[in-house]
């Protein structure tokens, strides 16, 4: 039987990609006590690398936005597989922190991040509004445009 938030994803028509492996020397998720720790989810689909450039360079404002809430199917992929497939084990999205690989001069960031936020609200409801950053990177992995990682509640 499918649970509240796999109703969810179903009713929003989401699918969710495989929860990656690590690309370095990382884990992709660690949990301690009823805190989920997920590491920096860039846009990749069932390993296929999504999403490469830079925002305010050769990329375009909702371009970005879907490489965010690419990152975000990603985190909620992880947080599955974190908890033996149980999304409704979810309590609250504490926080996201995204990164975006933007020019000097490329002020936006907030906006590009709102992908993955949004995302979170839609499948989560009330607990997946969280606390946030959006910050500017010189180069993110892979070359891609975003990177968001994830701090969450869980029973």
């Amino acid at each position: 039987m499918a649970g509240r938030i796999d109703a969810r994803l179903t009713e929003l028509g989401i699918e969710l990609p495989q929860a990656g492996k690590a690309l370095a020397a990382y884990v992709p998720f660690v949990r301690t006590g009823n805190q989920l720790f997920i590491s920096g989810q860039v846009p990749l689909w069932n390993g296929e690398v999504r999403y490469k450039g830079k925002l305010g360079a050769d990329m375009d404002i909702d371009t970005g936005r879907a490489a965010a809430r690419t990152c975000a199917l990603n985190i909620i992929a992880q947080a599955k597989a974190a908890l033996d497939g149980d999304l409704d084990r979810v309590v609250r999205v504490v926080k996201l922190v995204g990164f975006v690989n933007s020019t000097p001069d490329f002020t936006d960031q907030p906006k590009v991040i709102n992908g993955a936020s949004e995302l979170m609200a839609e499948v989560f409801g009330e607990a997946g509004t969280h606390a946030r950053s959006a910050v500017s990177a010189a180069s993110l992995p892979l070359g891609v445009a975003v990177e968001v990682e994830a701090i969450i509640e869980v029973a």
